[in-house]
């Protein structure tokens, strides 16, 4: 199974640096993927607060693809309704020729923060529409030498981007965030396969995906297993791995809260398409400390054993194809990542790619 890892660049609210700063450290982080063994590097797109600091996520990776030689890469995600989609593919087509014949994973979103859709001076109550037709002017762009498109919102004459991407194909690596039916029927109708970023429990998150795959099977598309992200603190004791997940992913979960309003239902409720993250911030504002704990439990820490079996765990219940790790979150200092991260690569990642187990392996080397 691959594992990759994915950069946020969050300059934590209760102790914030320099932003430069934040991407120092984060960038100081990314340099050590490629060497300790993962297979890709992921961003993830946002705007207007220290919630996470990457507007561009294309770029970022762009960057990396320059500093790198072997790994692949993915978006997580690209939020379409913020762009022209023109200016997306042409983006896109870009970092294919930059990453060569290195694999290439794009996942795209359609947003649920107010301060980034007041930004943009866009109507979050049209978020599904514009997601709908700016996915479709995307693959047609990337995959036809020319085309056109006249819908509600966009109104495009013949052309051709330049230039054409490496790769005709990169469709089949469209993958959309889902976090509810709703949002899993919009990327079933597009043909995208599902990337899980963790806001709930997994047993909640399997029933979006089995809902996922009505949905394919109703639009008559290919159902692909899903790509799952997950925050890890992997560390020697249990105990330090506990006390980090606590203070690091809560911090996290605070400042999800605060981005999205989630502690606010009622913008949520005006706006249409939005009726899960109304239920969410019904409930958040009742008790914001349980969304803490709920998401601190969703993710991945532990001894090098524990996390391995965690994502075991993870890997059954939603049937995963590939992992995404998130090490820097939260105020998190430097050092502690690059700890958490090395242990992983060295104890956790082999048995991760390989299927192997700890076991199993140690027990052979016993009896050598």
């Amino acid at each position: 199974m691959k594992v990759g890892a994915s950069f946020f660049c969050q300059n934590y609210f209760r102790a914030e640096k320099p932003d430069w700063q934040i991407y120092r450290e984060d960038l100081e982080l990314a340099e050590m993927v490629e060497p300790l063994g993962f297979d890709s590097i992921w961003a993830v797109e946002h705007h207007f607060s220290p919630y996470t600091m990457i507007p561009d996520v294309v770029q970022f990776l762009t960057y990396m693809a320059g500093r790198t030689r072997r790994i692949g890469f993915g978006t997580m995600v690209v939020v379409l309704p913020w762009h022209d989609p023109v200016r997306v593919a042409e983006q896109i087509a870009m970092l294919d020729i930059f990453c060569g014949d290195r694999e290439l994973t794009l996942g795209f979103g359609r947003g649920s923060g107010r301060i980034e859709y007041e930004g943009f001076r866009v109507s979050m109550s049209e978020s599904r529409d514009r997601f709908n037709e700016a996915a479709e002017i995307v693959r047609l762009a990337l995959s036809q030498p020319r085309f056109s498109y006249q819908g509600k919102y966009f109104q495009i004459p013949e052309m051709s981007i330049r230039p054409q991407p490496y790769h005709r194909d990169l469709a089949e690596r469209f993958y959309g965030a889902i976090i509810s039916p709703e949002t899993g029927d919009i990327m079933a109708r597009q043909g995208m396969g599902m990337l899980v970023i963790p806001q709930k429990p997994w047993v909640e998150h399997r029933k979006d995906y089995d809902h996922f795959l009505e949905s394919c099977a109703k639009f008559g598309q290919p159902a692909r297993k899903p790509i799952v992200v997950s925050f890890i603190y992997c560390a020697e004791t249990a105990r330090e791995a506990e006390q980090a997940a606590d203070t690091w992913m809560g911090n996290y979960a605070d400042t999800a809260i605060r981005h999205y309003e989630y502690d606010e239902p009622e913008h949520f409720r005006k706006e249409k398409g939005y009726e899960f993250h109304t239920k969410m911030a019904e409930a958040t504002k009742a008790n914001a400390a349980a969304f803490r704990q709920m998401f601190t439990k969703t993710q991945v820490y532990g001894t090098p054993d524990q996390c391995i079996q965690t994502l075991r765990t993870i890997a059954q219940t939603m049937d995963a194809a590939e992992y995404v790790a998130v090490f820097k979150y939260g105020g998190m200092p430097l050092e502690l990542a690059k700890r958490s991260m090395k242990l992983f690569a060295d104890e956790v990642l082999p048995h991760i790619q390989q299927g192997t187990s700890p076991t199993a392996v140690q027990s052979a080397a016993a009896g050598r």
